[in-house]
């Protein structure tokens, strides 16, 4: 038996901070769940010297890879490997982690606004939803799609770009599509990235539906000569018109912050702030664009949707929901009005509305890298 700790990463917001340890631990499990830690890897919240740890048993002693995994973990910020000393006080050995980002954290971390969502917990809802797909090895390999079909000010795209992933964003609240717009154009110039952006105008049989924009970059300008670009594409629109922004079966995960009943919503011919009713319009469209062996991973507020409510939507649009290794592992306050949890499910079968067998077949065998977004009209 082998046993590492893993210390987590302060956080800005007190509240979330006392709960990060279980979070954490849970999110191990889930990273445990896919073997990248060895099948048996255990994880539980320490305390050793007044400090708290993540302590990891496992079987065998962790390799490269399964530190590179724990290094991704959203409050990672050390890991040591524990010994007994010659009194039985434990010795901790310090042990060098991969760097995995391509990004600096800045992307992430220099956004503030009223609303946004602690970029820990962000991380963790992408971490624990790859977990879920079929293949969470292609994370380390840079070969995902990620789709925010609520991105707002972008904070799961700003991750899924650290990672060196594809992400496409929806949102219908124009300032915040002109917001991250803002915000990315300048932090590209800030790092002298070589970059493109593109503003769109989405129309559809004549018709406007939104506008948007995409970007294409890279931190090294050897690799965007080269074609090696990291690819950003932001629809301004309605998430219940997702199936006409793209592509079916183009994206390997869909993460969402779903609307809380506070102060977000979606922008049909009235704002609408129920987030069953919501998400029972656009899970088709969302089902649609998802791969098969694809997972979603929703984050909600228990005052306003049960737990049983949202896996019975997940379920009746064709996703199996995935039980996390603990009953409510997830589930924590962020203030008085908001109770969150995570649901995450996974694709397994297409239906008769989607691609036939062939296309669907074509559709699996191309490269994640091609754009996932249909044709635009660009203005």
């Amino acid at each position: 038996m082998a046993t590492y700790l893993m210390l987590p990463a302060p956080s800005a917001n007190r509240v979330y901070a006392d709960c990060a340890p279980g979070l954490v631990a849970a999110e191990l499990l889930a990273l445990a769940g896919t073997g990248v830690l060895g099948a048996s890897a255990r994880a539980e919240p320490v305390s050793l010297a007044g400090s708290t740890y993540l302590q990891i048993d496992t079987d065998t002693e962790l390799d490269t890879g399964a530190l590179r995994a724990i290094g991704i973990v959203s409050a990672f910020q050390g890991v040591f490997r524990r010994h007994d000393g010659p009194s039985g006080s434990p010795l901790l050995e310090p042990l060098a982690v991969p760097t995995f980002d391509v990004l600096p954290s800045d992307l992430l971390t220099i956004p503030k606004y009223t609303g946004k969502t602690n970029e820990q917990f962000t991380k963790l809802l992408l971490n624990v939803t790859i977990a879920a797909t079929a293949w969470p090895h292609r994370l380390f390999e840079r070969d995902l799609t990620v789709l925010d079909p609520m991105c707002g000010r972008g904070t799961t795209l700003s991750q899924a770009l650290t990672y060196g992933l594809r992400a496409v964003g929806v949102d219908v609240d124009r300032r915040d599509a002109t917001a991250y717009e803002t915000f990315l154009g300048t932090w590209l110039k800030t790092h002298r990235y070589k970059h493109e952006m593109t503003r769109t105008t989405i129309r559809r049989s004549g018709t406007t539906l939104g506008h948007g924009f995409s970007a294409e970059f890279a931190p090294d300008p050897g690799d965007y000569k080269a074609g090696r670009r990291l690819r950003l594409d932001y629809h301004c629109v309605d998430t219940t018109a997702l199936r006409q922004m793209v592509r079916a079966a183009s994206v390997d995960v869909i993460v969402a912050d779903t609307p809380y009943g506070v102060q977000h919503g979606s922008q049909q011919d009235r704002l609408v702030r129920d987030p069953a009713g919501l998400l029972d319009r656009a899970l088709p469209g969302w089902t649609e664009t998802l791969r098969v062996g694809g997972a979603v991973g929703l984050a909600y507020n228990r005052h306003v949707v049960s737990p049983a409510t949202m896996r019975d939507l997940l379920t009746r649009h064709g996703l199996t929901p995935v039980d996390p290794a603990r009953p409510d592992a997830f589930r924590h306050r962020v203030d008085r009005a908001i109770d969150r949890d995570i649901v995450i499910a996974r694709k397994h079968t297409t239906d008769q509305n989607q691609k036939t067998d062939q296309n669907q077949k074509t559709d699996q065998n191309q490269k994640t890298h091609q754009h996932p977004s249909e044709g635009q009209d660009h203005g």
